[in-house]
C-alpha cells in the first residue's frame, strides 16, 4: 500500500482530515512504523467514530483500500 498523495486529501467542513482519507493515512503509517508507533496508529483507528467507520465501509472508499 503506498501513502495518500497530498494533493488530493480531502477536507471536512469542520478543517479535520475527511474520514476516508484519515483512515487511509493511519493505515499506510501503521505498515510503516515501529511497533511502538504501531500501537498508538491502532488506537487512532480504533478511536475513528462509528459514523466515519460506516462511512468508509458503505461505498467512500478510495483506490487505497479497495
Amino acid at each position: 500500500m503506498t501513502a495518500p498523495v497530498p494533493w488530493s486529501l480531502a477536507w471536512s467542513e469542520d478543517g479535520e482530515l475527511a474520514p476516508q482519507d484519515r483512515f487511509d493515512l493511519l493505515q499506510s503509517l501503521v505498515q510503516s512504523e515501529t511497533h511502538d508507533v504501531q500501537a498508538s496508529l491502532v488506537v487512532a483507528v480504533e478511536a475513528m467514530a462509528l459514523a466515519e467507520i460506516s462511512a468508509i465501509a458503505l461505498g467512500d472508499v478510495t483506490g487505497l483500500c479497495a
